[in-house]
């Protein structure tokens, strides 16, 4: 077989979808075109190793299993785990900006408000602390009856036992007394929903 300096082989040049390697297989020659090859080849059971890029965007496979992902910054629109989900960073977990709201109470201590946010602050209205139990209802469509809302304090010079005394479809009820002050002030409640089932 005669040999041929690297310097005398043709240039290369782009491949063109017409392009055909011949192949022999099983004693038959055969040909695979550059189309085949290139742009739309179907692999089966690839060993891929690292791939530094591509889009996987137009896969249809709802099955995919990852083991230990890096995600990043991912946005959805649902999560559902069978495991625990948990967070060892510092920034915990919880709803993100423009999931809360804030409202503030009109009238008297008993009038209702009306929040649609799965967490908020509610400013009740100007009135002097009392030991004695008031109640208010929050009307808030994110609320189903087996959630369960969490209440505590967010300001005020008095300090207040906080209670949730009813959760219905669209609403649940603040149920509150000083623990003896009688200052004259509009403290701020906050409240966060968690979705709950009954079973």
């Amino acid at each position: 077989m005669a040999t041929i300096a690297i310097s005398s082989l043709p240039v290369a040049t782009a491949a063109a979808t017409t392009d055909v390697l011949p192949i022999v297989q099983g004693g038959t020659t055969k040909q695979v075109t550059n189309a085949l090859l290139f742009t739309s080849p179907t692999l089966v059971t690839p060993v891929l190793g690292t791939v530094a890029s591509g889009n996987i965007s137009a896969c249809t496979s709802t099955s995919m299993v990852m083991v230990t992902p890096v995600i990043g910054a991912a946005t959805g629109t649902s999560l559902t785990a069978t495991g625990i989900i948990a967070s060892t960073g510092t920034a915990g977990i919880g709803y993100a900006a423009g999931a809360g709201g804030a409202v503030t109470q009109a009238t008297s201590r008993t009038t209702g408000v009306t929040l649609n946010k799965t967490a908020g602050a509610i400013t009740l209205v100007s009135a002097a602390g009392s030991a004695t139990a008031a109640t208010f209802t929050v009307t808030n469509s994110t609320v189903v009856a087996t959630d369960v809302i969490i209440l505590n304090q967010r300001s005020g010079t008095d300090l207040y036992d906080l209670m949730v005394t009813a959760v219905a479809a669209g609403s649940f009820n603040i149920t509150f007394r000083t623990t003896g002050g009688t200052t004259t002030e509009t403290p701020v409640f906050n409240f966060a929903v968690i979705k709950a089932v009954a079973a």
